[in-house]
């Protein structure tokens, strides 16, 4: 996902190019959660909306059960994007504030046509609402009269009515307090448990991640630094930036946090405009070597199911 950045307000001209997502590639599988994390700016929300195809890719494959989905529109794509809901991070601004609940839910079943008659229709709001723990006698309020919570839920209705088999979480408890996360994780899970519905999980909070994902995808400025398996990731992390990014999370063990390491990052995360050459994370990386600044690492796979880019990483050879 390259985004062009022009100067002038008449005759424009193309001054430079921010590369948001830059040669990423990973797969999801079906009744899989694949937590997506990074710091903001690292390309975590773009990379959802290239998915649905909400932003149109610069380049590459978008394959879904096999079909191209950036090859895909107009029609075409509307019936594909029955197959992939989304959550996003925002359950006050998701939300047409003119429009009741029961409306809102429907919304995907009045676009794809999924129901049959009025009374079709409202059965099946009204199951969408049971399903995610919402009393059915609010299908007629409004969103300013639900809580945080709720609005989330309403948003996880929504994603669901079109009976999806992908789902792209965008940070969906971030906005929330902590027991409300507590209650939409686990519901969200109960979901996928019955429905075999697969996650992508965008978020920035690892402790949540680590609650909830399958495997973890690390990104950083646009690309991936690490990807593995939950429990691996967390007890033997190789990139310096996970390991960071580790560091930060709080553990509740107040003993092993007073013993832990904590790895403080310096500097802020470079320009998308201009990254820095070689590897770009050098700038900030706390073993960076010379080599650092001109060797671009490729995702390589080091043990099982375990992959790094980061030429410092015991094992690791550039050169293949």
């Amino acid at each position: 996902m390259h985004f062009p950045v022009t100067r002038g307000l008449i005759l424009q001209r193309r001054v430079g190019t921010v590369k948001a997502v830059d040669g990423i590639s990973f797969s999801i599988s079906p009744g899989e959660t694949l937590g997506l994390v990074g710091e903001s700016g690292s390309g975590k929300t773009t990379t959802g909306r290239a998915m649905l195809q909400l932003t149109q890719a610069t380049g590459g494959e978008i394959l879904f059960e096999g079909q191209d989905l950036v090859k895909l529109s107009g029609a075409r794509l509307r019936r594909m994007r029955r197959n992939i809901g989304m959550v996003f991070q925002d359950p006050y601004g998701a939300l047409n504030p003119r429009a009741t609940a029961g409306d809102i839910v429907g919304a995907p079943l009045q676009v794809h046509r999924l129901h049959e008659g009025k009374a079709d229709y409202r059965a099946k709001v009204v199951e969408l609402f049971q399903t995610v723990g919402l009393n059915a006698a609010m299908t007629k309020r409004y969103p300013h009269e639900f809580s945080g919570g709720q609005r989330q839920r309403l948003g996880v209705a929504r994603a669901l009515a079109a009976k999806p088999r992908l789902i792209v979480l965008d940070e969906p408890v971030s906005a929330l307090d902590v027991s409300i996360q507590a209650q939409i994780i686990n519901l969200l899970k109960d979901l996928q448990a019955q429905f075999r519905i697969a996650y992508l999980f965008i978020a920035h909070d690892l402790s949540v991640v680590r609650h909830i994902s399958d495997r973890v995808v690390v990104m950083y400025l646009g690309k991936i630094v690490e990807i593995s398996e939950r429990r691996e990731l967390y007890q033997n992390p190789l990139h310096p930036y996970t390991k960071a990014l580790l560091s930060a999370a709080p553990i509740p063990d107040p003993i092993v946090e007073r013993k832990r390491e904590r790895i403080v990052l310096q500097g802020d995360i470079p320009s998308p405009l201009n990254p820095p050459p070689g590897c770009v994370f050098h700038t900030r990386c706390p073993i960076a070597v010379p080599e650092c600044k001109t060797i671009v690492p490729r995702l390589k796979t080091l043990g099982q199911k375990h992959s790094v880019a980061c030429i410092r990483v015991p094992g690791y050879d550039a050169a293949s």
